[in-house]
């Protein structure tokens, strides 16, 4: 089984091979995405880790609040979250969409 994992307050330099190099010290990872603004591809400062189940936890203990290139890592587990629709006209629960966050 899987884990998505959220890391937060990165440096906004930091690549999607750097990142999955930084947790592949603790378990094999299957994907490192940062999270990037359409139009610039510029990177906002978080990503998601998903790691096999193995390595995960000691990964979040460890890189939580560890400098990473100057910048103290926000590492926590991502929650599964029902975001309800923006559009508030449509006035249905029943349009629920599936979001990942943290806690």
């Amino acid at each position: 089984m899987s884990v998505r994992i959220y890391v937060g307050n990165l440096p906004f330099k930091t690549t999607d091979a750097e990142l999955r190099s930084l947790f592949e010290q603790y378990g094999e990872v299957e994907s490192a995405d940062v999270i990037r603004y359409k139009g610039s591809g510029r990177s906002k400062g978080y990503a998601f880790v998903l790691m096999v189940n193995g390595g995960s936890e000691k990964a979040v203990t460890e890189l939580n609040e560890n400098d990473y290139q100057g910048r103290m890592l926000k590492v926590r587990v991502a929650k599964t979250r029902e975001n309800f629709p923006r559009d508030k006209e449509q006035g249905s629960n029943d349009a629920k969409s599936l979001r990942i966050g943290i806690d």
